[in-house]
């Protein structure tokens, strides 16, 4: 996804995979820039859980640099947002992901930086997952879209289909997804952008069914104890 905008933002829904999705970008940005500085800022100001945190190590050893919320990872209800997650305005040589939780609540944070933002150009990506509730129909995503528009004051310019169901995931939950967010793309005008398949979910002769213009292949770096 070069289209020269060195920022992609993810937004979404709760259980969307939003975190994921923003690790395996910086990774990829990593591998197709690799004399590119690139950072990966989780501003996840609202929920605790699920983060992009929590990948910490293989960022590290790809040498990705992380920039999250003060308290992130600890048992303060009140994290702080960095004043760190700026330096992607100041250094051009940086790319990086900015991954945006708690729904619309979190997406306002973007409000705060849009004078940022519109100088700099930033691809604003909703992540999608069909089966997840209040994402799960045509009409459900378009309202989701809407509210996350309203709270964050940017245009989104595309969806990523991230439809799973972790573990239990087949390739035709994948192909079905698709198909619903195209639809939302004929009703919106907002194109689908990007597929996601998590390793081992679908084979690689099932691809050429996606119709996406890209597919991101993802390897999971974020592992939930229950």
């Amino acid at each position: 996804m070069d289209n020269g905008n060195r920022l992609k933002i993810i937004i979404g829904a709760y259980g969307s995979g939003k975190s994921e999705i923003s690790v395996n970008m910086a990774l990829a940005m990593r591998k197709s820039f690799p004399d590119d500085k690139v950072l990966l800022a989780d501003l996840d100001i609202v929920n605790p859980f699920y983060r992009s945190a929590d990948a910490s190590k293989v960022l590290e050893e790809n040498k990705i640099r992380l920039i999250s919320p003060m308290y992130a990872n600890s048992n303060v209800d009140a994290p702080v947002l960095s004043g760190e997650v700026y330096v992607i305005f100041d250094d051009e040589s940086y790319r990086g992901v900015f991954d945006i939780g708690g729904e619309d609540m979190g997406a306002t944070i973007l409000g705060s930086m849009k004078t940022r933002l519109d100088k700099s150009g930033a691809d604003l990506l909703m992540a999608v997952n069909t089966r997840r509730p209040f994402t799960a129909t045509v009409d459900e995503i378009i309202m989701m879209a809407s509210e996350l528009t309203e709270a964050s004051k940017m245009n989104i310019t595309g969806f990523i289909n991230n439809t799973n169901v972790l573990e239990d995931t087949k390739p035709e939950d994948i192909i079905e997804g698709e198909r619903i967010v195209r639809e939302v793309e004929q009703k919106t005008g907002i194109p689908l952008v990007m597929t996601t398949v998590m390793d081992g979910v679908m084979p690689d002769s099932m691809l050429d069914e996606l119709k996406a213009p890209e597919v991101m292949k993802m390897t999971r770096t974020i592992h939930y104890a229950y």
